[in-house]
């Protein structure tokens, strides 16, 4: 940073150091109390699979539900590019592409990020480029990605730039993990993180259980579970990821202006499941590489859940916001199977799981749920504080909320991959 950015009364890096502590925490490298995963474990394959994949880190413009009530001057962003209305930062998949296409996605964010599922015990290596921002070329933040909750076997790979390194623009850097515990994740970018996590930079992670390829006696081959649970009780038909977030117009517009925000007047405009706020939570998935996504190009995650009479779906939600929120679903049962990536079960196996029709995600937190789809019809799962069902402040429906809607038996084909 210039001089002048580090002689503000508070900068983004005296934030972090203590400026807005409470803010600061949502970030931390690790859970405070993390519960050990039960003994009930299975062994992988001696050697391991790899999995490569490529991100991009940059900046670009999204879009919030069209009516929403305007906020003038910081919504809609009279510099967003129609139809288009929304400055973020950004991770976006570029696996397999060429150098030439992978520069061309400069200017092109993504948010939520992409969402990535992967086996117990995989070799998996990710690597991280940074584009630099194309509405800010002043800026010279370098970017990582951290793999929240994790345990990283050195600090190297863990994203912490006080640690580890940040990636400077232009550059790459590739992280390894092997993981050994199941579970729902998050990642985001740790340089700067109270300001790049606010403007987009976060995702979904989960790792599947070594339990699918040794189902428990009883159940078919195939069988998909959550966790290794030794007795099948996490075993699902369908899953969805959730990424709860909320955003503050406000700074969004700031940081596109080459303004200051000071972090501790926090107040959100909108509140997101995988980066889209209700009615655009039930639009179908899109790729951010095709225009036919219009305005929604840049936010392909759908939060629309599709199921059929009788199927177990499983949940997997993750809060990297800076409130508490509470998922409810009327008239159904949710089952609290894990959280913060951990097994609710004793040492000995016993299970501790709890049933209701709300499951709170403090901010940093994942949870993993569980419930039986009922009979045909349209529920909504939704924020159950109404103040974040609005878009903007405005009236009519909005924010955290989507839809469970579930079909005959037999209706829907088997799901092939999560949030379809």
């Amino acid at each position: 940073m210039t001089t002048p950015e580090k002689k503000r009364i508070l900068t983004r890096r005296a934030l972090l150091g203590g400026g807005a502590g409470a803010l600061a925490a949502v970030a931390a490298a690790r859970w405070p109390g993390r519960s050990v995963q039960p003994a009930v474990r299975v062994t992988a394959a001696a050697t391991a699979p790899t999995t490569s994949l490529h991100l991009a880190a940059t900046d670009g413009w999204v879009s919030m539900p069209a009516g929403a009530r305007a906020n003038a001057p910081f919504w809609p962003d009279s510099l967003a590019p129609a139809p288009f209305d929304l400055y973020v930062f950004g991770f976006r998949d570029v696996t397999g592409m060429d150098d030439a296409t992978v520069k061309a996605q400069r200017g092109h964010a993504q948010i939520s990020g992409p969402l990535m599922g992967f086996d117990e015990g995989t070799d998996i290596k990710i690597t991280l480029t940074n584009l630099g921002l194309s509405q800010r070329p002043d800026l010279t933040d370098g970017h990582t990605v951290h793999w929240h909750g994790f345990q990283n076997a050195i600090p190297l790979f863990d994203g912490v730039p006080e640690l580890s390194i940040s990636v400077p623009i232009g550059r790459d850097f590739t992280y390894f993990y092997r993981p050994h515990d199941a579970g729902t994740y998050m990642y985001h970018c740790h340089f700067e993180d109270v300001e790049h996590v606010q403007m987009g930079m976060t995702g979904l992670v989960f790792v599947r259980p070594a339990q699918n390829g040794h189902p428990v006696a009883g159940d078919p081959p195939g069988t998909k579970y959550a966790y290794n649970d030794g007795d099948g009780s996490t075993r699902y038909t369908r899953e969805f990821g959730f990424m709860m977030t909320e955003i503050w117009s406000e700074a969004h517009y700031r940081d596109a202006h080459i303004q200051t925000t000071d972090w501790t007047d926090f107040a959100p405009s909108f509140w997101a499941l995988n980066g889209r706020c209700y009615p655009d939570t039930l639009a179908p998935n899109g790729n951010p590489t095709s225009t036919a996504a219009g305005r929604l190009q840049y936010q392909p995650n759908s939060s629309l859940i599709t199921a059929n009479e009788g199927d177990r779906v499983l949940l997997r939600v993750a809060n990297l916001g800076y409130q508490n929120h509470t998922l409810t679903a009327d008239g159904i049962d949710l089952t609290l199977v894990a959280k913060d990536a951990a097994l609710l079960a004793g040492r000995d196996g016993s299970k501790h799981y709890l049933t209701g029709n709300s499951v709170e995600v403090g901010p940093g937190e994942s949870r993993d749920v569980l419930f039986t789809a009922p009979g045909p019809g349209t529920y909504l799962l939704y924020d159950r504080n109404y103040a974040y069902l609005d878009n903007g402040g405005g009236g009519g429906y909005g924010g955290q909320m989507t839809e469970i809607r579930v079909s005959p038996r037999g209706t829907l084909p088997p799901q092939t991959t999560p949030n379809t």
